[in-house]
């Protein structure tokens, strides 16, 4: 399997793969909005090659220190236990490191992300913007990183 990073002529099949994952939610204008933001980081919107999944990290801050908001993942749903997510996930996770990211933050399933070293982003202090989200908001740190409240990319406040 093969995991790149997006070009311009996958975009119309990321909208897809991402409106076919989350019916058709909030998901897709999100990538679109985050495309244009000053908080996108292009090395790190990756894609299956045939583009049957897909993923992003933005620009975030846990208090004033550079972090990543991990989020949207998508896989098409004829292609869900398939590998495909776990295989962008190790692959985005590996770019963050490699450029030097001293954490990567995301809202989800705990049991599912934990097999990615996440743990409750409450663990090392760092607080959900909105904190009923607390039992799903975890953490994945490659660095020191002072306690606070995590901050999105600003399209995540449209939601």
């Amino acid at each position: 399997m093969l995991i790149r990073r997006e070009t311009p002529a996958d975009i119309s099949a990321i909208r897809a793969v991402t409106n076919l994952a989350f019916a058709d939610g909030p998901e897709a204008p999100l990538i679109d909005w985050l495309r244009a933001d000053a908080g996108w980081i292009p090395e790190l919107s990756l894609v299956e090659d045939s583009v049957l999944g897909h993923v992003v990290c933005s620009r975030g801050y846990v208090g004033s220190v550079p972090a990543l908001g991990l989020g949207p993942i998508a896989v098409h749903p004829s292609h869900q236990r398939s590998g495909i997510g776990s295989a962008l996930m190790h692959a985005v996770l590996g770019a963050a490191e490699a450029r030097g990211e001293l954490a990567v933050i995301l809202l989800g399933d705990p049991k599912y992300y934990s097999r990615f070293g996440f743990q409750l982003a409450s663990t090392f202090g760092i607080l959900p913007p909105d904190p009923a989200w607390e039992p799903h908001f975890q953490a994945r740190l490659f660095g020191d990183v002072e306690p606070g409240a995590f901050r999105y990319a600003e399209p995540f406040n449209r939601l």
